[in-house]
């Protein structure tokens, strides 16, 4: 199971270094992280997505709260938190299948933001279980190159990390 934990951090060098020495000390393993500014400047937002059981997730929590210049950690609810990701993908072209991969950007609403003669590249923002959905609609037509960010996530509500 996938767990997603955000953290606000002081904007110091050598943070994400201890962040991630943490998580290859325990044995955990980052799915995914992703590292940016906050409206305070001072202050960096990491959002790491850790796969394993709930005790796990416990366990990197409490680690995290150790750390210094970590200033808050939460665990969020994938009920209560908006989670998002941006792929890049592009796909080798042929004429008779153009249509096909079109179809499938328009449906699944991305952007085309390149077209050659042999390739196009889609651009799509959205939850972590449609850019799976739409690189496995892919899939059957020849990826060339995919850049996918890691998960950012915020909570719903008035609640805030």
């Amino acid at each position: 199971m996938k767990h997603t934990i955000a953290v606000l951090v002081e904007n110091k060098a050598g943070v994400l270094s201890r962040i991630s020495g943490l998580f290859a000390r325990r044995g955990f393993n980052i799915d995914s992280l992703a590292v940016g500014p906050t409206d305070d400047p001072h202050i960096s937002r990491v959002t790491i997505v850790v796969n394993g059981d709930d005790y796990t997730a416990e366990q990197v929590t409490k680690q995290l709260n150790k750390l210094i210049d970590i200033l808050k950690v939460r665990k969020l609810d994938d009920a209560d938190a908006v989670r998002r990701e941006l792929l890049l993908v592009k796909v080798k072209l042929s004429e008779s299948q153009r249509g096909e991969i079109v179809d499938i950007a328009k449906i699944m609403n991305c952007e085309i933001v390149d077209i050659s003669h042999t390739t196009l590249m889609l651009e799509h923002n959205d939850r972590p279980e449609k850019i799976d959905l739409l690189i496995e609609l892919l899939s059957k037509y020849q990826i060339l190159e995919i850049a996918r960010t890691g998960t950012i996530a915020l909570q719903q509500g008035a609640d805030s990390v």
